[in-house]
């Protein structure tokens, strides 16, 4: 009887256990040097390439390739493909110890004399591979020869490139590199003449060592082409490690910058996280371009183009009221839920799950960034939900309905949602901003009409906005099924983002025109946002003796009331202490803006800008549960207290709000009363 014919994905099985065993006596082998060093390099390089060859050929296996239907394939394969990056992870350890820092005066002979050799042979065959060898013993020599343009591994910049991160290889244009490694995710770790190495993106990259003023205009042409042949070539020449440098004096350099690996590398090797995961795009927005995509930048008025006025604050002379503006877009929608959202490893602990949501036009953000947290169950850890039902008012934090004004005049205009994690590591308590996806909206259809109320199941896209057609998670494959269950399957499969666009009540409509033109944030916070906006215009346009007066204003409530969108436990404060004041007012008082404002700035003063000032408040730190619980109790105390003296006594407050002796106290600023027009307007 002939033997059963195995599956394809059997076959991967055996081969990737007998290079587990070619491994590990590798390694053994090492420690008890039963050879020599180079005879061991060459063999972690000829192993490196059998398991990237592997790798390779295992993704691009789908079910359809099985003799017989395997149960679960998706899983098996993951499985799989963890070892093999586990594999992978320990011959680039190895070989970066094996690698040797320089030749040597014995080495620098022999390769003389190998190099004498070979050009002896070359006369005879011009195709030997001996060619490749001896150019690679030539880089090693200290007077180094220019690249032959001829050669794969060389290639050009097109365009300069500053790094972003520690890692990342900055060039000019028509820089000559030298690709080490190449990646799937498009970051390519390579080397440039000056023996500097680090990752670079590789649509900035052309294949030879030259580059023309045309290139750029057939770049777009020969891209998709050039990406073909660059795929099929060896990976056998680019993950060679020991063509490193031309002397000593480099190798700190070079070792270095292999040694410092990013941390999403590290994970995603590890498979603690899926290798959809990229860094957070607009976290990292947040955190260097400072206060600029922050709500508490947004909602500063913005002075004309003469510096004398504003173009978005304007004050009805008839009503004493902020003038209603219309803007192109301002729509209404609810983050609904996620779902089949991947789970980080074991290797991690995740410390929030969000959506950061925010205007954009597939180029640029048009909008401040606003963060909604998301609820999950362990029973279901994939499912991400939004507003969960609790007692009193939902936090801003866990709202999901939201509100967008923009007034771009941009037809790509949309709503972008990056999903991410902030996680902490076990081993290094490392803390990061992890993206586990994106999905855009277009908010208008392609006749140029706006998008009509209704619910919106978006795909989930892997890597960062700007990347294109990378999946979230390598085992949901994206290739063609063939059945209709398949089909039906992998779209079950698929990450999900669900949101509901809804119109607003006549109130909240009337009550976002007097908004700025562009702002993005909690639907629940448009009566806040327009009491101050109303109050800023009092002081702004009619308070003032002449527009060209830019003294410092006497105004507590302009000067703090920003940093509350920065701090949401303190705005729900303050929705809380204002709700209890609301219910207080007859229906008249309601209608009365001028006694409105009173209440606000006098409720204000009770209650926010007392916990501003508090010594007993820690300092607000993003995702960091004891801080966030410790804020919460001492928000509470201080807030129940206010009420309870101001019952008693009939005052807001003592100084034993702002008196502790057991805490430290900052010297009085006067930015804590004073509002800076020209600090403080965009």
């Amino acid at each position: 009887m002939p033997p059963k014919r195995k599956g394809a994905l059997q076959q991967l099985q055996r081969e990737v256990d007998e290079l587990k065993g070619q491994v590990d006596s590798l390694v053994k082998d090492v420690q008890s040097q039963v050879e020599s060093t180079e005879e061991a390099f060459r063999r972690c390089q000829e192993l490196q390439i059998s398991a990237e060859k592997t790798l390779r050929t295992l993704k691009k296996l789908t079910k359809a390739d099985e003799l017989a239907p395997v149960g679960n394939y998706d899983q098996r394969k993951l499985e799989e493909e963890r070892r093999l990056q586990s594999i992978l992870e320990t011959l680039n350890t190895l070989s970066l110890e094996l690698s040797p820092p320089g030749p040597s005066t014995a080495a620098g002979d022999a390769l003389k004399e190998d190099s004498e050799d070979n050009d002896d042979s070359d006369d005879d065959d011009d195709g030997d591979d001996d060619d490749d060898d001896d150019d690679d013993d030539d880089d090693e020599k200290q007077a180094l020869k220019p690249p032959s343009q001829s050669d794969p591994r060389i290639y050009t910049a097109l365009s300069d490139f500053r790094g972003e991160q520690q890692g990342d290889l900055s060039v000019q244009r028509g820089d000559v590199l030298r690709v080490i490694r190449k990646t799937a995710d498009g970051w390519w770790l390579a080397q440039d003449t000056k023996g500097n190495r680090g990752v670079v993106p590789k649509t900035y990259l052309k294949i030879g060592s030259g580059v023309s003023d045309e290139d750029n205009e057939e770049d777009e042409d020969d891209e998709d082409e050039e990406e073909s042949e660059e795929d099929e070539q060896d990976d056998e020449e680019l993950t060679e490690q020991e063509k490193q440098s031309a002397s000593h004096s480099n190798w700190s350099t070079v070792k270095k910058a292999l040694t410092e690996i990013d941390a999403t590398d590290v994970l995603s090797a590890m498979g603690a996280i899926p290798s959809g995961f990229r860094p957070s795009t607009l976290n990292k927005l947040l955190v260097e371009e400072g206060a600029t995509y922050r709500g508490s930048h947004s909602i500063q008025p913005e002075l004309s183009q003469s510096q004398l006025s504003f173009s978005d604050l304007f004050l009805d002379p008839d009503t004493g009221r902020v003038r209603a503006r219309q803007v192109r877009t301002c729509v209404c929608f609810t983050l609904w839920s996620c779902r089949m959202i991947p789970t980080p490893g074991v290797g991690v602990q995740v410390l929030s799950r969000h959506i950061r949501v925010c205007a954009f036009d597939g180029t640029q953000v048009l909008s401040n960034i606003h963060t909604v947290r998301a609820t999950y169950s362990s029973k279901s850890p994939k499912t991400w939900s939004f507003s969960p039902r609790m007692t009193g008012i939902l936090p801003i934090l866990l709202d999901g309905d939201c509100f967008l004004r923009c007034n771009s005049t941009s037809p790509d205009l949309g709503i972008l949602f990056e999903l991410g994690v902030t996680f902490i590591r076990n081993s290094t308590g490392e803390r990061g901003d992890l993206s586990c996806g994106w999905a855009f909206l277009k908010l208008t259809d392609d006749t140029g009409n706006p998008l009509p109320n209704r619910t919106y199941e978006l795909p989930v896209n892997g890597g960062t906005p700007y990347e294109k057609d990378v999946a979230v998670e390598a085992s949901v494959t994206r290739g063609s099924p063939v059945g209709v269950f398949q089909q039906m399957l992998q779209t079950r499969r698929q990450p999900k983002l669900i949101v509901k666009f809804k119109s607003a009540n006549s109130r909240t409509r009337t009550q976002l025109s007097l908004l700025p033109d562009t702002l993005l944030h909690c639907l629940s916070c448009v009566h806040l946002l327009a009491l101050h906006r109303q109050l800023l215009a009092d002081t702004l346009l009619m308070d003032r003796p002449t527009m060209q007066n830019a003294d410092l204003i006497c105004s507590p409530v302009l000067s703090t009331f920003p940093v509350l969108l920065d701090q949401p436990d303190l705005l729900d404060a303050l929705r809380s202490a204002w709700l209890d004041a609301e219910t207080n007012m007859s229906r008249a008082q309601k209608r009365d803006l001028s006694y409105l404002k009173q209440e606000f700035v006098k409720v204000y003063m009770s209650s926010v800008y007392f916990l501003l000032h508090s010594p007993s408040l820690p300092r607000y730190r993003w995702a960091d549960p004891p801080s966030e619980e410790q804020r919460a109790r001492i928000i509470y105390t201080i807030l129940d207290a206010l009420k309870h003296s101001q019952h008693t006594t009939g005052q807001s407050g003592g100084p034993e709000v702002f008196v502790d002796p057991m805490h430290q106290h900052l010297a009085f600023d006067v930015t804590e009363l004073t509002f800076d027009l020209l600090h403080v307007a965009q």
